[in-house]
């Protein structure tokens, strides 16, 4: 009997392994750079105004990577609404936009497939974005920003 239990778990064990290892090197690659995850890179990005230096982290997602091949930029953002910047950008990014729900200061997304817009308030929407990053401290980035429009530059850091 012990034999027989044995024996199923080694076929088991081999039946999840083989499962894994039939994907190639270019699936997984995809599977890791899907639009819609929003898992928090290691890369991280330096985002300065004026003389404020904010570091962002950048999540796992096809278009917060399209956005950092872009880097570095430096962009004259728009006021809006009191609670954030906005630049539409030249060219669109992929996107995988869903409804923005609880927006905190220092969300970076992507409206629509161009405009890229940054928060320096905390608010709710039922508008949609996809989510590119966020700062990782955003204590003064409203103070930074100002009530106008802002010079803000996007650079790897």
């Amino acid at each position: 009997m012990k034999s027989l239990i044995t024996l199923i778990a080694i076929l088991l064990t081999f039946s999840c392994c083989t499962a894994s290892c039939g994907k190639d090197e270019k699936t997984i690659a995809a599977q890791n750079n899907d639009v819609g995850n929003t898992n928090p890179l290691t890369s991280k990005m330096k985002i300065t105004i004026g003389t404020a230096v904010f570091t962002a982290t950048l999540y796992d997602n096809a278009s917060a990577n399209a956005f950092k091949a872009k880097l570095p930029l430096s962009i004259n953002m728009t006021e809006l609404n009191g609670n954030e910047k906005y630049y539409d950008l030249p060219n669109s990014l992929p996107t995988n936009s869903s409804v923005g729900g609880n927006i905190k200061v220092g969300d970076l997304t992507l409206y629509g497939n161009n405009t890229l817009v940054l928060f320096y308030k905390n608010f709710s929407t039922s508008y949609s974005y996809t989510k590119l990053g966020y700062v990782d401290n955003p204590i003064g980035l409203a103070t930074a920003l100002g009530n106008g429009n802002a010079l803000v530059k996007f650079e790897n850091n």
